[in-house]
C-alpha cells in the first residue's frame, strides 16, 4: 500500500493535513519527528514526506528539529508552514522574525508558476498564520510565490524534489489548497490513489477471517460509531464467533438503548447480549458530583459488569476494540488499552491472548465511510458523537433517576426539532444539558422554582475546534416552548453559544 509521512512538529494541524491527504485517496501516517530516522523513513517504504506546522521557531536553541539526513534522503518533501521554515533553516537559508512581516486569515498570494504550484492562476487567496518568515531561500531554491508581507511564500528546488509553501493548503479558506497537494502527491511523489474505503474493508474482512478462525472473539458495544463498526466488520469475519456485551448503563439517551440492540441484533445480525445494569451504575453515582469522579466510578463499574459477562463465556482468545487513529495519537501511538466509547482498561478485567483493532488505522470521517462500505444504515453511521460516560456529564451535580428522565425528555424534544426542520444536515452535534441551576418561573398564575436547560449544538470538522451552531430562533423558540409545556418542573431556556476554545463541546 502506498502511503506518505506526515511528519509532526506539534502543531495542531497534523490531523487536518493527514486527513486532506487520504481524501486523496493516499494513506497518510502521522508520526512525532522525535520518533522517526532517515533510515527507517527509506525504509517503511514512504513515497513521500510532509512537514507539518507548529508553534515554535526554528532558530531557538530547543526548537523541534528532525534528522537532518531526511533532506537527502531522496523522498520528495513538502514543508507547511513551520515546516516549510524547518527546510529553509536546514538547507542553510534565512528565517527570522518581524512583527511586520507577521500575517494571519485570508491573505493574496501572487505565484509565477511552478511545478508545486501548477494550475494556480497569477493571483490567489491563500490562509496563513505565522510570525517568522523565510527571509531568503535557501542555496538551490526558487522562490515561486509571494504576499505583500511574505517574500517566500512558496519555495521550491525541483531537482532534489523540496518544496515548501509558508500557507496552509489543509484550510479550506485556501482557494486551490487540494491542487497543492494533489500536485505533490501524484504529480511529484508519483502516488497513483490506491487507498479507497471498498478496498480497506474487503482487505480486514479478509484478514481476520485468516487471523481469528475458530476463536472465541469478545467485543465491548457501546453503541456509538466505532465499537459498531467495528462489531460488523469483524461479525462479517468470524460470525457467531464473536459476542458483543452491550452494556446499558442508564446513561444513554431515550430508547437509544433499545435502538442499538434492534439495531445491530435484527439489521447488523450480530451477537449481542445486552446487560441491564441502570440501577447498579445510578446507586454508584449516588452522591457525585464532580465529574472527573463520575468518569472514574463509571469506568470501574464497567469494567466490573463486563468482566461478570466474559466470564460466563469461559477463555476468551481475542479480545476486539474500536480504537480509531485519534485515540492512537491522544496516547502517544503505544498499546491502547482502552475502548474508543471510554469504558476502561479492558486488559486488567478480561484475560485473552490478542486484541484485535480494524480502525486503528482510520479518522472518525473515515470509519463512518467504513461502516457504509459494510452496509450499515446511514443514520447509523452518522450518529452523532456521545461521550463513554454518556447523560452522566451532560447532568451537573449528583445524578438521580428523576434528573436523568427529565434531561433524556428535554434531549429528545430538542434533537426532534432539529431534525424535523432538516437542520441536522448543517450542525454536527446537538444536545441538551440539565443544570444544577433553578430559576424562578410563571405557571398559570402562579410563581414557581424550576430547573435551567442549556442547549448546545456546534458545527466542526474534526472537533479539534467547534463553533456554535447559528440555529434558526424559530426551532429554537418552538424548542423551548416544547421542553417547558411538555416537561414538568423545567422553567428556563438557554442557548450556549460559546466556540472550542474557549468552551469544550461537552459541558464537563
Amino acid at each position: 500500500m502506498e502511503k506518505v509521512l506526515v511528519l509532526d512538529f506539534g502543531g495542531h494541524y497534523n490531523q487536518p493535513i493527514a486527513r486532506k491527504v487520504r481524501e486523496q485517496n493516499i494513506y497518510a501516517e502521522i508520526v512525532s519527528y522525535q520518533k522517526i530516522t532517515a533510515d527507517e523513513i527509506v525504509a517503511q517504504g514512504y513515497k513521500g514526506i510532509i512537514f507539518t506546522g507548529g508553534p515554535d521557531s526554528v532558530f531557538e536553541p530547543d526548537a523541534p528539529h528532525c534528522d537532518a539526513a531526511i533532506l537527502s534522503a531522496g523522498l520528495p518533501i513538502l514543508g507547511i508552514g513551520y515546516g516549510c521554515q524547518l527546510i529553509a533553516y536546514m538547507a542553510g537559508g534565512k528565517v527570522t522574525y518581524a512583527s511586520e512581516i507577521s500575517e494571519f486569515g485570508a491573505t493574496e498570494l501572487i505565484s509565477d508558476g511552478s511545478e508545486l504550484l501548477d494550475g494556480f492562476p497569477p493571483v490567489s487567496i491563500c490562509w496563513m498564520s505565522h510570525r517568522n518568515h523565510i527571509k531568503e531561500a535557501p542555496l538551490g531554491f526558487h522562490v515561486t510565490a509571494y504576499t505583500e508581507r511574505c517574500p517566500v511564500a512558496a519555495m521550491e528546488n525541483s531537482k532534489d524534489h523540496i518544496y515548501g509553501v509558508q500557507f496552509h493548503p489543509e484550510m479550506i479558506e485556501t482557494e486551490y489548497g487540494e491542487l497543492v497537494l494533489h500536485n505533490f502527491l501524484y504529480n511529484i511523489c508519483g502516488c497513483v490513489g490506491e487507498w479507497k474505503m471498498d478496498r480497506f474493508v474487503e482487505e480486514k474482512i479478509a484478514q481476520y477471517r485468516e487471523r481469528l478462525a475458530d476463536k472465541k472473539v469478545l467485543l465491548a458495544l457501546s453503541g456509538g460509531v466505532d465499537s459498531s463498526v467495528a462489531a460488523v466488520l469483524v461479525n462479517q469475519a468470524i460470525g457467531d464467533n464473536l459476542t458483543c456485551v452491550f452494556v446499558d448503563t442508564g446513561l444513554l439517551r431515550k430508547d437509544e438503548a433499545d435502538h442499538v440492540e434492534k439495531t445491530c441484533r435484527d439489521i447488523l445480525n450480530i451477537n449481542v447480549t445486552r446487560v441491564d445494569a441502570a440501577d447498579r451504575f445510578l446507586s454508584a453515582l449516588k452522591g457525585v458530583t464532580s465529574p472527573d469522579e463520575k468518569r472514574r466510578i463509571i469506568g470501574e463499574e464497567f469494567n466490573k459488569v463486563f468482566e461478570e459477562e466474559a466470564k460466563k463465556l469461559g477463555k476468551v482468545d481475542c479480545v476486539v476494540q474500536g480504537t480509531i487513529y485519534s485515540d492512537v495519537l491522544e496516547r502517544g501511538a503505544g498499546d491502547i488499552t482502552f475502548s474508543a466509547s471510554g469504558e476502561g482498561a479492558l486488559h486488567q478485567v478480561v484475560e485473552y491472548d490478542e486484541m484485535a483493532e480494524p480502525l486503528r488505522s482510520l479518522f472518525k470521517d473515515e470509519v463512518r465511510k467504513a461502516g457504509l462500505a459494510l452496509g450499515m444504515p446511514e443514520e447509523f453511521c452518522y450518529r452523532q458523537p456521545f461521550p463513554g460516560p454518556g447523560l452522566a456529564i451532560r447532568c451537573v451535580g449528583e445524578i438521580t433517576k428523576e434528573k436523568l428522565e427529565t434531561l433524556r425528555e428535554a434531549d429528545a424534544i430538542f434533537r426532534e426539532e432539529i431534525a424535523k426542520s432538516g437542520y441536522d444536515r448543517f450542525t454536527n452535534q446537538y444536545f441538551a444539558v440539565m443544570t444544577d441551576t433553578h430559576s424562578v418561573g410563571v405557571l398559570g398564575e402562579e410563581r414557581v422554582v424550576g430547573s435551567t436547560i442549556v442547549l448546545r449544538a456546534v458545527t466542526s470538522d474534526d472537533f479539534m475546534t467547534a463553533d456554535w451552531s447559528r440555529i434558526p430562533y424559530e426551532i429554537l423558540a418552538t424548542a423551548s416552548a416544547r421542553i417547558t409545556s411538555e416537561i414538568p418542573g423545567i422553567t428556563r431556556i438557554v442557548y450556549d453559544i460559546t466556540p472550542k476554545p474557549p468552551a469544550t463541546v461537552e459541558w464537563q
